[in-house]
């Protein structure tokens, strides 16, 4: 029966899959080119400010229906999203009160834009934090909401998120210290409090230290309708916490080890083997051993396999811990549930993480800036599973299936040797630009220093094969360029096709028009997922309607698509579930096409 219906669900996909190839070549739609639109954009009049691993924003922030960009290297800029206009700048740590002319910015700025209506008053506003220790959330002008900045530390914050913890209607904003200390995380409310039970770590239990990259990731781990934090740091465990830092508990496999009774996550040390992480020690002092570290690695809280319940997905630095110093061997993701145990299920067995995915071939920020492994966990293919994209120090895009494998093209080299220059990759965002059911990947890359060359636009089928590679513009300021942040995917000038927005290293921020994509279908659309930053795409958590799986708010052909592509792989997706057996079928397709006929 189950492979009949699979034979059915195949002749139906290649029926439709020929209308579809049959319209297309009809009006002759394909993944166009990107075309460039402007650049330089937030620079001054000889010179751009550096740009780091910010992702820029996009927002009509005045509510006049055109889009505006909020970005930031070091000052804050907001940008006429049609043309890149220069509306207004704030110097990091000030407002548009201070002159910009007259103030100093306390620091760079590391972690992505946040827009997010923080007080829950109806309007959005702005947060920011930066190197020095400062947090800031604005007004939609630019001006200081009461209340704030804060300045609780003197080091930088590259971490920040927001989300609603507690489901009273008002954000919380999280920051991540990057200082080799275990007081590493600070929860402020809204109006610039700090909220009780924080900053953590405090106390004997568990391990934490810097967190180095844009690490703080949120979401519903234990099924209470309110987001759990997952913090992973500089050390080999990861730390989770409720609303009020009460650390998360774990799995009795961990417990009444002798010496290492490890019941909180923060306790758990990430070796690849797992009898050594289970005991809490392995052979560092004897014997080659790999365990992982998380200075760099950022949690994201989503439903890998469509069963309605969220894991864990975090990026390690697995390293050999019987060297000194330590040698970094690879960078590989893990998939935890919400008990800190390893995923195993559906067949998909994560007990042991991929090994061995690729060896660095530079660490050296004097030479490149250093590559981030921020994990994109989107459903590529339509089947109702999640994959797991990020870059690497190994100069390439990885893609992972939970098959722990890595399927066509993927992994993909953005370093070329022969080039004679080192490239890294940002970020990915991901789109289905044609809306054919497989969605695009979309990227930056920057290159060494010096080199006086710049680095490229990348835009990638699903299965990694290359659409369009072009150079971004080269440096106004500098003897190199290229992207270091993940980009941001929106319609900046309101003609319905998407737009890219880039914040470069050293040409401001650029944007490039894709043409003929008003039907696209973003999946991860800006870094760490959404605008609140905390590892969670806005398409993954949000509670679909029964039949609508492209998560378009309406149930269409394409969905009917997607439920037997679903059916051909064996996966599943609680959406597509129709009649709620625990299996999706030819018969939930029918369902599926039935609510697309009836409108």
């Amino acid at each position: 029966m189950i492979h009949t219906q699979k034979r059915i669900a195949i002749r139906t996909i290649l029926v439709l899959a020929l209308l579809a190839s049959a319209a297309c070549t009809a009006d002759g739609s394909e993944i166009a080119a990107p075309v460039l639109k402007w650049q330089q954009c937030g620079c001054y009049s000889s010179w751009c400010e550096t740009g780091w691993y910010s992702s820029p924003a996009v927002a009509d922030l005045d509510s006049d229906g055109d889009m505006e960009i909020v970005a930031s290297a070091y000052s804050l800029v907001a940008l006429n999203g049609t043309t890149g206009d220069l509306l207004w700048r704030a110097k990091s740590g000030h407002d548009r009160s201070e002159d910009p002319d007259s103030v100093d910015n306390v620091g760079r700025t590391w972690p992505g834009i946040v827009i997010a209506d923080v007080d829950n008053d109806g309007a959005i506003e702005i947060v920011t934090a930066h190197s020095g220790g400062y947090v800031s959330v604005y007004n939609n002008e630019g001006y200081f909401e009461q209340g704030w900045p804060q300045h609780p530390v003197a080091n930088e914050f590259r971490s920040l998120a927001v989300f609603d913890l507690d489901g009273d209607g008002d954000m919380e904003i999280a920051c991540g210290l990057a200082k080799l200390t275990k007081e590493n995380v600070w929860v402020f409310e809204h109006d610039g409090s700090i909220r009780s039970g924080w900053p953590q770590l405090i106390g004997e239990e568990g391990s934490a230290a810097g967190l180095y990259n844009d690490n703080i990731g949120a979401g519903d781990i234990d099924g209470d309708g309110l987001p759990e934090l997952i913090v992973p740091s500089d050390t080999i465990t990861i730390c989770a916490y409720e609303a009020d830092g009460t650390h998360i508990g774990t799995n009795e496999i961990y417990h009444d080890q002798s010496g290492h009774d490890m019941d909180h996550w923060g306790e758990v040390p990430a070796y690849i083997d797992l009898e050594y992480e289970t005991r809490g020690w392995g052979p560092c002092y004897t014997e080659f051993t790999a365990r992982a570290n998380f200075a760099n690695g950022p949690a994201n809280v989503v439903d890998v396999n469509g069963d309605g319940v969220n894991e864990i997905v975090v990026t390690g630095d697995v390293h050999n811990c019987h060297t000194s110093p330590y040698t970094d061997l690879y960078n590989t993701p893990y998939i935890l549930n919400s008990d800190r145990s390893r995923f195993n299920a559906d067949g998909f067995d994560w007990t042991t993480p991929p090994i061995e995915t690729g060896a660095p071939i530079i660490q050296n920020y004097g030479v490149i800036e250093n590559a981030q492994p921020n994990p994109v966990t989107v459903d590529l293919n339509g089947d109702g599973r999640i994959e797991i994209l990020y870059p690497s120090y190994d100069g390439r895009m990885h893609a992972f299936w939970l098959d722990k494998t890595e399927h066509g093209n993927w992994p993909y080299s953005v370093y070329c040797a022969s080039e004679g220059f080192y490239r890294f990759a940002t970020e990915p965002v991901v789109a289905d630009l044609d809306n054919d059911g497989n969605a695009e990947v979309i990227f930056g890359s920057w290159v060494q220093k010096g080199t006086e060359r710049t680095g490229k636009l990348h835009i990638l089928d699903y299965m990694g094969n290359v659409i369009h590679e072009i150079d971004v513009p080269p440096a106004k300021s500098g003897d190199w360029n290229g992207v270091l942040a993940a980009p941001t995917l929106a319609d900046i000038d309101g003609d319905s096709d998407l737009e890219l927005v880039l914040n470069t290293a050293h040409s401001g921020v650029v944007a490039y028009d894709l043409p003929g994509t008003a039907g696209a279908r973003v999946l991860w659309g800006t870094g760490r997922g959404s605008y609140y930053r905390n590892g969670q795409s806005l398409i993954n958590s949000a509670v679909s309607q029964k039949g609508d799986l492209d998560r378009d708010g309406s149930v269409t052909s394409a969905d009917v698509l997607i439920a037997l592509k679903i059916t051909v792989s064996g996966g599943y997706n609680n959406a597509a579930d129709m009649d709620e057996d625990g299996c999706v079928n030819v018969l939930d397709a029918r369902m599926i096409l039935q609510l697309a006929v009836e409108g």
